[in-house]
């Protein structure tokens, strides 16, 4: 069974950092491509940054470009989101999402992804 995992959230004052992780079992992630969402009470999911397969490719969304980092490790099976200047309005449940897919796509937008993790909360304090 295809399972997704995030672990790294906590809670931070503005300015911190946090590295949020990915891990999958049950698909090869190679083969994957990954994007990091976030969704805040109220909100609509929102997509942050996306990587290619090779990781040679990424893309932030404008609100943490600059401050947000995506990569991967193929050979940890690990996708990362390291976030530094952390603000309060980064506050929001974080959540990987993979594709297995191979058409075009819009690495933002969340029916793009057929797989998630369960999500991971990140708190930041003024």
């Amino acid at each position: 069974q295809e399972q997704l995992g995030e672990s790294g959230g906590g809670s931070v004052q503005a300015g911190g950092s946090l590295r949020l992780s990915c891990t999958v079992s049950g698909l090869t992630f190679d083969d994957l491509r990954w994007g990091w969402f976030r969704q805040a009470p109220g909100k609509e999911r929102e997509g942050i940054s996306c990587i290619s397969r090779g990781g040679s490719s990424t893309l932030y969304a404008d609100s943490v470009k600059g401050r947000f980092s995506i990569s991967r490790d193929n050979a940890k099976n690990t996708l990362f989101l390291q976030m530094n200047s952390l603000k309060p309005e980064d506050t929001a449940m974080y959540y990987c999402a993979a594709r297995n897919y191979y058409n075009s796509y819009d690495c933002f937008v969340a029916s793009s992804y057929n797989y998630w993790g369960q999500g991971t909360q990140v708190t930041v304090s003024s």
